[in-house]
């Protein structure tokens, strides 16, 4: 990025893009991740590339469910361990939470990679996926959980979900919260709460608003007062009218 200005008019874009592609490299991100990447690259600027009302909802909601969780886990994979590795050790630390290590595919050794990646980052615990415990509902890799982690967590943070685990951890009973910029997806249709943002823009609010340190009484009202569908709907309406806009 070091010959493009700051002054670019997609500067951002382009940095993420550098992000993931050095994930890559790194051996932490797949190459099917790049293509996750740039769809999700193009919802963003339908939602104009800012964190919008609906999402600021469900991020005070994603706050609440935490802080009330008895056992949250973070679920991490390679992009988002690219895009935001700082951002995850801070809420990690914030909820006193294991990050888990869980991803579809598992070439070269990424898994492990990763781990070293948020220890790097300043990571204190982070779990790896075991065939000690496995999650119903799903055979892909993405089955294979920690023990004391995703298996046992009432409250599962995946932000740039795959659709069939998240529905698979609906299915177990689990409380499921997502970051994810399609609002029409099957992560965002399934979890209990969807953050339809960037993962750059949403996590660091979403720390922000676990600082606030509400009382149980507040945070129970909000969650009490949210519901996705609605969300989802809002969200869905300003990407028409954005596809709109833009045609």
């Amino acid at each position: 990025m070091s010959d493009v200005p700051k002054s670019h008019p997609r500067y951002i874009s382009l940095a993420l893009r550098d992000k993931i592609v050095e994930g890559v490299e790194l051996g932490i991100t797949s190459i099917h991740g790049l293509i996750a990447h740039g769809r999700g690259e193009a919802y963003d600027y339908l939602l104009s590339e800012q964190t919008l009302t609906f999402a600021k909802t469900s991020i005070r909601a994603a706050a609440a469910m935490l802080c009330l969780a008895e056992h949250p886990v973070i679920s991490v994979n390679g992009n988002v361990a690219a895009l935001v590795p700082d951002d995850l050790v801070v809420l990690a630390n914030l909820l006193n939470a294991p990050l888990e290590v869980n991803i579809f595919h598992t070439e070269s050794g990424r898994e492990e990679k990763i781990k070293q990646h948020l220890l790097n980052h300043g990571a204190e615990q982070v779990f790896m996926p075991t065939t000690e415990a496995e999650l119903f509902y799903i055979d892909s890799n993405r089955k294979y959980v920690h023990p004391d982690g995703i298996f046992t967590a009432d409250v599962v943070f995946v932000p740039l979900e795959d659709g069939d685990r998240c529905q698979a951890l609906r299915k177990m009973g689990k409380n499921v919260i997502t970051i994810d910029l399609n609002p029409m997806s099957r992560t965002a249709q399934t979890a209990s709460i969807t953050i339809v943002d960037n993962v750059i823009r949403a996590l660091p609010l979403l720390c922000e608003e676990i600082q606030r340190t509400p009382t149980n009484h507040e945070m129970q009202s909000v969650l009490n007062q949210y519901q996705n569908d609605t969300i989802l709907s809002e969200a869905l309406r300003h990407i028409r009218r954005g596809a709109n806009d833009e045609w």
